[in-house]
């Protein structure tokens, strides 16, 4: 059963071209592709964070809205 336009579930007709796990499909293209999620995730939660601290020690560096 081939299933498009889910992460991980192969590339062409023929499940995957060689190479990445992603690539090749099946629920081992499917595990990898959770994990990349789930790894930018943390990296984009990791930066919010940062960013909040930082604008939280420094406010002047927040953006203030203009008058028109």
């Amino acid at each position: 059963m081939q299933q498009s336009g889910v992460p991980g579930s192969g590339a062409g007709k023929g499940g995957g071209a060689g190479g990445s796990v992603r690539e090749s499909g099946g629920g081992l293209g499917r595990f990898g592709a959770a994990q990349e999620e789930g790894y930018f995730q943390s990296k984009e939660r990791e930066q919010l964070q940062k960013l909040k601290k930082e604008l939280k020690d420094n406010p002047d560096l927040a953006l203030k809205k203009k008058d028109k």
